[in-house]
């Protein structure tokens, strides 16, 4: 995904200024995808420039609002029906976790009751956002509650495993330890 089409998406369900996108953004799509406010405005004037949007007369403060054309409508259908990238083989997460065994038994616990609670917070931020954001019928709405939906699964999945893996980690020092307590016969 790029920052193009997520603007021309959000664009598609109807027309913003540069500031509303930002907005836009920040109440729905910075759960998968970030942009600063210089990265929204410079693609803005990307795509202004190729075409794929314009913008009407700058209003008070030089807000301009933008409008998706009909070749940025194609461009985002091309880029919907193309098929989807390989999703990006790294996970500083997991590497972390897969060398874990180089840290003492608590800190590795540590990391993973760390990841835990990332992990509910973020699901709990998606709960609160569902619960604030206003629902209506429209496309960009359902399809956002199906992302939404995504989010929520995968934090719980997150948390899930985390919790997992420390009780792997717990079981393993308990056998272990009970190994090596016990009488040795000769």
């Amino acid at each position: 995904m790029s920052l193009r089409h997520a603007l021309l998406g959000l664009l598609a369900d109807r027309p913003a200024s540069g500031y509303d996108l930002l907005q836009r953004f920040a109440g729905s799509l910075a759960n998968v995808w970030s942009a600063s406010q210089t990265q929204v405005y410079t693609e803005l004037t990307k795509l202004a420039g190729e075409g794929l949007i314009t913008a009407a007369e700058e209003g008070p403060r030089r807000r301009k609002e933008y409008e998706l054309t009909p070749a940025g409508d194609a461009e985002l259908k091309e880029w919907l029906r193309a098929a989807p990238a390989r999703p990006p083989a790294r996970n500083d997460m997991l590497l972390r976790v897969f060398f874990l065994g180089r840290l003492p038994r608590q800190e590795a616990l540590d990391h993973l009751s760390t990841i835990e609670e990332r992990a509910h917070a973020q699901y709990e931020d998606l709960v609160n956002l569902e619960k604030s954001t206003e629902w209506s019928g429209n496309d960009f709405s359902e399809y956002g509650r199906f992302a939404l939906e995504w989010g929520q699964r995968y934090w719980t999945m997150n948390l899930e495993w985390a919790q997992w893996a420390r009780e792997q980690i717990t079981d393993r020092h308990r056998t272990r330890s009970a190994g090596s307590s016990a009488p040795k016969h000769g």
